[in-house]
Formats: structure tokens, sequence, C-alpha cells
């Protein structure tokens, strides 16, 4: 499963964030698969590219609950919330198959009853 989650960097009590996609099973500052931004926890300035975050969470990506809400606060989990809504309530019309008119079925003729043999005298 993929996650949406902070990978620390910085130096000792100078902490900085990078906003990142990575495998849940992977070690918090192991490898990641895309960055999506930054955040810098001492004076609370955060950089998100909101285009790359959209498609992570469209192909199910799951933010942990720090990412979720630095996410809100950019307004990012109600786009994503709206893209969601907008592709439930938008649905393509039914094809529908042309009738095909069936003939009138035709009765069967009335069985003419067997011929009998000739009685013999």
């Amino acid at each position: 499963m993929v996650k949406l989650r902070l990978r620390r960097a910085g130096k000792k009590r100078a902490a900085f964030f990078r906003i990142v996609a990575t495998d849940s099973r992977v070690q918090r500052d192991g490898i990641y698969i895309d960055l999506i931004g930054t955040y810098n926890p001492i004076n609370g300035e955060t950089k998100i590219n909101e285009e790359i975050a959209l498609k992570w969470l469209s192909d199910g990506a799951q933010p942990t609950d720090t990412v979720r809400d630095i996410l809100s606060k950019h307004g990012i989990m109600k786009k994503f919330h709206d893209l969601k809504q907008d592709k439930t309530v938008v649905k393509k019309p039914a094809v529908k198959k042309p009738a095909v008119k069936k003939a009138p079925a035709k009765k069967p003729a009335a069985a003419k009853p067997a011929a009998k043999p000739a009685a013999k005298k």
C-alpha cells in the first residue's frame, strides 16, 4: 500500500520534513517513490505540489494523520473530496440496445388425424 507521509531531514533539533509517497513497508527515512512537498515545523512553512498530491490521492494512496492535516490546511483534501463526488454523480448513460421486433409466432397447423387402414373382412 502506498502512503503519503513525512520523511525527516535536517540536523539535530532543526527538523525539516519532506512529504513523500512511499510504500508502507519502507522505514521512515528510507527510499520513496515521489516527492510531493516539504514541511518546516520550526516556522510552519509548507510547500506542496498540488497536482502530484491529487494524483497520488486519486490513485489510492493513504495519507498519515499529520500529512492529512497539512493537506487539509492547503485545501487539497477538499478538492480531492469534490473530485470524488463529481465522479460518483456523473455516470455514463446506459447504452440501450435497439429493440428487436420479433415476428409473430406462427401457430402450428392443426394435426390431421392419421388415415385409418381399411378393415379386413
